[in-house]
Order: structure tokens, then C-alpha cells, then sequence
């Protein structure tokens, strides 16, 4: 396994996205504040950056200034409501306190009917303001309600909004959509990540056109931190077990959360419990666990430093850890975590260095959740690194399509990210021939279009990261990555095929507006600038994107579209897995390309002879001609039917 970083970003340390202002607010908190007035409002933003406390300033506001009568925060999971809980803003300069009633803090222990009715009992309540309460508890209250106006004059804040979906078997999305059009209620929406991983949205294009969205950026949180200034992701690639592998991606020396693949994936070993076992067997030698806490004291076997390390995987006494956890105060309380779903959404611990995910994981909504854990700002840290181990298809292995899919969403999952977090840049239309740049940020392009309506604009500015997760997570875009396709069939086929049916409302022109976005960013977003001077001492910059080295200046749309943008993806894939996996990799695509009856491989097979003797060479899957396509991949699906047989023979 490799140890360079798929994704390496340095940051400046400003301290301004910490640093808070005379009414208490950090940079995040006050872009959202400045939306108060508005009816329905999205807020995007990486974990840690403040979403929780930016709801209780809106919230409290509506209730003070907007005729708002109430307010109902709705989390995913019971713990989470504890970043609701009585918090002091007069301290630091607002002029009042978030308090939630004990009664209506729906996230402490308690049975679901009962809430239920607290939850109604609530809306007809003249003294209570706030109620505190989980996803499934508002769902399970508003199909017994069965009045939409019973939410008149009612904030709805949801956390964690991806978890919502449009979808007619969505509850709490039909919910959602009934509240907007049948009451007054206002509604402010918060996630980290704005894609859910599949295909259904969070919101009809309709509505989702209704809310005033806030995006706050990966790059902005990072950057404005004091203390952390360098974020890595890596994808290292085994063969065989995870757990024989794991020494070359634990490093002890940092804080860690461990992620365990789910019991269902095929990098478990179907037993979680040996799994735990073995891991800590990785990390050193068991000195004792603590009867009290849980916590297991291990000294470390490659340095002998004596660690903490918490077990969330086990049932027996993870009451103990959880709440062992909840009271940390300091770095030295804990070293290591290990756990299987728990330790992502809403998780907090500060002082996490690294996260060791071992198997792919579902969307990239989880890798998002999962980066968050490390990527809060802490003195005892200046680097945080995801890690994600991933199994390399071998070219014998009989299910190489499944391994084949999963280092494809790892790969497209780390070429987005990596566009996250860097800072954002601004493409502009070149209008006359010694147009400059105004600043750092600005790209001037030759022929590129600029929105021509308001509905382009706003999903340029406010939906091209989640556009872009779209366009990765495609099959056929993924597929393309895997055999490097060629430019011209990514950004004229793929990638206008993933903007239609993500956005059905658009014209051919806005799609092709969009579509020079996608893919004009994502090729920048890539390139490395070179500095050269000529005779007379000019200065001249080159951009170097894939193997072609274009002057700034004569940045053209037409040359950017000659371009893959997703390049770097195959280049990582290469580097990383050796060329007979490669060969198996594409063949396994290829072979699934067309449903072939069996009479029709029989005839392109002999057409394929015919033509290998007539051309001195095999049918190319790129000609133009249809037939010559359809014989390579007949012939590959040939190939991969008889190295299946092989195998099971």
C-alpha cells in the first residue's frame, strides 16, 4: 500500500472562521443571521462550523421579532439533540438565552408514543416555545395530527436535512411538502452535505427553489482556523483481509476514529466481535479494561506508549464508553475509537487526528459525516487525515464487477472532495483579447457561456458541488473514469445526460450552460500552473492540464473540451492498482456494455474473425462504425465469460 495522499490541502490559518463577532457569532453564523427574515432557509455547512447555534439565533429572533410562536428542532438521533441544550448567548453579546423546556426535550429516554402526544400536547400549548425531538418523532406526530395549520405561525428546524427525501414513500419529506403549501409555518433546513448518495432529492426542484440557501464552505471552515492547517485523503488498496493490512494504515501515534466495514460488505469477515479483537491485537497488548468506564488501557506495540481505547462495536457495556465520552475534557481521556456505525453524524471529539475507514461507505453524505470527526480545530493538532482502505479487485476473483464498483465511488468520492475543499474559483467570458483577470480567484475562458437566466445562475452558485457529487456518482460516468473514455464522449454524452435528469425544467442551452461549468471547473480545479519568462522579461503562465500546457491567455472552451475531466481519477486508479487489474477492471465493464443473446455472440464472434483477418487487428470499441463496436464488445464479454468459467472450474 501507497502512503501518498489522493488529496493534500494546505491552509492559512486565518482564525476568522472561529473567531466570533460583538454578537457572539462566528462567520458561518452571521452569513445565516443576515437570512433571518426569510421564510424558508437551506444552510450548508461542514461539520463544526456552528450550524447548531446559528439555528438558536434565527430562532430566537422569529420568536422575538416575526410573529413566530413556536419553535420545533428535529434531529435524526437521540444524541444529537444534545447540541440543542440550554446554551449562553448574552455572555458573548446576543440579547437573549436559548432555554428548552425539560418537559419538551424530546431527545432524553422515553418511549415514542409518549412523545408523541408531548409533541401535540406542545402545538396547542400557550407557554412553551421550544421543543427539541427527533426525525422520527416529528413524522409519527404529524401522521396523527393530520392538519397541516395545526404548524401556523411554527419554525420547523430539521438537522441533518439529506435524511429527508422528496420520494412518495418519504414521510417526512411529504411532510415537509404538505407544511410549505398548506400552513404559515417557516422552515430552516441545515446539512453538511446536500447530496443523500442516491437518487431520489431531498427536495422537488419546485420547492427547493422557494428556500433562501447559505453555503458555507469547506474550504472557508478550514482555512479560518487557528490551529489546523494541512487535511489529507488517502485510499490505500489490499489484497486479501483488511485486518492483515492494517499495520501499514494504523498509526497509533495519532488520535483515531476506526471505522469497521458493516457486516454486509464484502471486506467483513462476518464477524465484528473477532474484528474488534483483532484490531486492538494490531494496536498493542491489553493491560486492563476499566469496570467503571469501559475503556480498554493497551500499551501501544510499536512505541509502548499506554493508550485509551474505546470499544463501540460491542453491546456489552457500550452504555458505559458512550457515556465515558460524553464527559471527555481533555486529549490525554482518549487515543483510539473503534466502531461500526456509531462515531459519525453529530459525533464530537475534537481532538481526532485521523479516520480509518476500512470498505466504502455508502454515500458521500457518510465520507462528509466521517471527515467531520477530524476536521474540528484543536491545539493538540495541526493535520487531519481521512484514510480509507479499500479492496483491490483480484483479476481472478470470480465477483470483480462488485469490487470493481466499489473503487470506483471511492475514487469518484475523493475526486470530490478534493474540489471541495479547495478554494472556490470563478469562471468568467472572455470579452475582448487582452481581458485580465480581477482577482486571484477569477479564470477568464475564450467562447465560454455565461448563465443566461436566473435558473442557470442559481444552480451555478448554489448547487455546483452537489451537482458535480451527481455526475460521479453515475454509472456510466464512473464506468467512463474506469476505462478512461474519451473527453469528447464524457462532456458532450455523460456529463449533459446527469444534468437533464437532475434538472428535467432546463433548455438545451441552459444545459449546455451548465454543462461548460461542470465541466470547465473540474478540469481547472486540476491543472498546475507553470511560470516562464521570455526575452523581454515577461512573465507568462502556463496551465498544465493532463498532458496539455495551455497559456492562460489562450484559455479557450473548445481546448478545455478536448479535455477528461476526470483524469486524475483514472491517473490515481493506475498508480494505485497493477495493469492486470486494470485489464480485468475494463473487460468486466466492457462485458456488461450490451445484453448479448447467445446467437448473436455466436455471430458477432465470426464477424470478429472475419475482421481480424481482413484488418490485421481487433474490432476497436471507439470506431464509429456500430458493428466494429458491437464485435469488441462481444468479444469481451467472450473474455469475461470464459475467465468466470475458469474459475469455477
Amino acid at each position: 500500500m501507497k502512503n501518498k495522499d489522493v488529496v493534500s490541502i494546505n491552509y492559512h490559518q486565518t482564525g476568522k472562521s472561529t473567531s466570533t463577532d460583538e454578537l457572539g457569532m462566528r462567520e458561518m453564523q452571521a452569513r445565516v443571521y443576515q437570512h433571518r427574515n426569510s421564510k424558508y432557509i437551506l444552510v450548508k455547512a461542514p461539520p463544526a462550523s456552528g450550524k447548531s447555534r446559528a439555528l438558536m439565533f434565527v430562532a430566537l429572533d422569529k420568536l422575538a421579532n416575526q410573529g413566530i410562536k413556536k419553535v420545533i428542532v428535529a434531529v435524526p438521533e437521540r444524541s444529537i439533540g444534545r447540541s440543542f441544550k440550554d446554551t449562553n448567548l448574552t455572555a458573548q453579546g446576543f440579547y437573549e438565552d436559548w432555554k428548552v423546556d425539560s418537559e419538551y426535550d424530546l431527545t432524553l429516554p422515553g418511549g415514542d408514543a409518549g412523545k408523541v402526544k408531548k409533541l401535540i400536547k406542545f402545538l396547542s400549548s400557550d407557554n412553551s416555545k421550544i421543543l427539541i425531538c427527533t426525525h422520527a418523532t416529528l413524522r409519527f406526530a404529524y401522521e396523527k395530527i393530520a392538519d397541516d395549520h395545526k404548524f401556523d405561525n411554527t419554525l420547523i428546524a430539521i438537522d441533518e436535512f439529506h435524511h429527508v427525501s422528496s420520494e412518495d414513500s418519504s414521510v417526512l419529506g411529504n411532510a415537509l411538502k404538505n407544511i410549505m403549501h398548506n400552513s404559515s409555518a417557516h422552515i430552516l433546513a441545515m446539512t453538511g452535505s446536500y447530496f443523500r448518495g442516491d437518487s431520489a432529492p431531498i427536495l422537488s426542484p419546485e420547492d427547493e427553489q422557494e428556500f433562501d440557501k447559505i453555503n458555507y464552505t469547506y474550504y472557508e471552515q478550514l482555512d479560518g482556523y487557528k490551529y489546523l492547517k494541512s487535511f489529507g485523503i488517502d485510499y490505500k488498496f489490499y489484497q486479501g483481509i483488511y485486518l492483515d493490512a492494517l499495520d501499514e494504515a494504523l498509526d497509533t501515534t495519532k488520535k483515531t476514529i476506526i471505522h469497521i466495514p458493516s457486516v454486509n460488505s464484502g471486506e467483513s469477515t462476518k464477524d465484528k466481535y473477532d474484528e474488534v479483537d483483532e484490531i486492538i491485537d494490531a494496536i498493542g497488548i491489553i493491560i486492563n479494561r476499566d469496570e467503571n468506564t469501559g475503556i480498554y488501557t493497551v500499551k501501544a506495540k510499536t512505541t509502548g506508549k499506554i493508550l485509551k481505547v474505546a470499544d463501540l462495536v460491542n453491546e456489552d457495556g457500550r452504555d458505559k464508553v458512550q457515556e465515558y465520552l460524553r464527559t471527555l475534557s481533555r486529549p490525554d481521556d482518549l487515543d483510539i475509537i473503534i466502531a461500526l456505525n456509531l462515531a459519525k453524524e453529530g459525533f464530537d471529539w475534537p481532538w481526532a487526528e485521523q479516520a480509518l475507514t476500512i470498505g466504502y461507505r455508502r454515500s458521500l453524505t457518510e465520507i462528509v459525516q466521517i471527515i467531520g470527526r477530524v476536521t474540528r480545530d484543536s491545539s493538540n493538532k495541526t493535520h487531519a487525515q481521512f484514510t480509507n482502505m479499500i479492496e483491490q479487485p483480484d483479476a481472478k476473483n470470480s465477483d470483480v464487477q462488485y469490487a470493481v464498483n466499489q473503487i470506483l465511488k471511492a475514487i469518484t468520492a475523493s475526486l470530490l472532495m478534493e474540489q471541495v475543499l479547495a478554494p472556490e474559483i470563478h469562471l468568467k467570458r472572455r470579452k475582448h483579447p487582452h481581458q485580465k483577470a480581477e482577482n486571484g480567484a477569477d479564470i477568464i475562458i475564450g467562447g465560454f457561456k455565461e448563465p443566461s437566466t436566473p435558473r442557470v445562475v442559481s444552480i451555478i452558485e448554489n448547487d455546483m458541488p452537489d451537482l458535480k457529487a451527481a455526475v460521479l456518482q453515475d454509472d456510466k460516468v464512473k464506468e467512463g473514469i474506469a476505462v478512461n473514455t474519451s473527453a469528447e464522449t464524457m462532456n458532450k454524452v455523460l456529463i449533459p445526460k446527469v444534468i437533464m435528469k437532475r434538472y428535467p425544467d432546463l433548455s438545451n442551452e441552459e444545459v449546455d450552460e451548465v454543462r461548460q461549468h461542470v465541466v470547465a471547473d473540474t478540469v481547472l480545479r486540476h491543472a498546475k500552473v507553470d511560470q516562464t519568462q521570455d526575452s523581454q522579461g515577461n512573465t507568462n503562465q502556463f496551465l498544465r492540464m493532463a498532458d496539455k500546457f495551455i497559456n492562460v491567455d489562450d484559455l479557450d472552451i473548445n481546448l478545455i473540451d478536448k479535455i477528461n475531466p476526470f483524469q486524475r481519477a483514472y491517473d490515481v486508479m493506475s498508480q494505485n492498482i497493477d495493469s492486470e487489474t486494470l485489464r480485468v477492471i475494463e473487460r468486466s465493464i466492457d462485458a456488461h456494455k450490451y445484453d448479448f443473446d447467445n446467437d448473436e455472440l455466436v455471430y458477432l464472434y465470426n464477424k470478429a474473425k472475419e475482421f481480424v483477418a481482413k484488418n490485421n487487428r481487433k474490432p476497436d470499441k471507439n470506431s464509429k462504425d456500430d458493428l466494429e463496436v458491437r464485435m469488441a464488445y462481444a468479444l469481451a464479454k467472450l473474455a469475461d465469460l470464459k475467465a468466470r468459467r475458469i474459475q469455477n472450474d
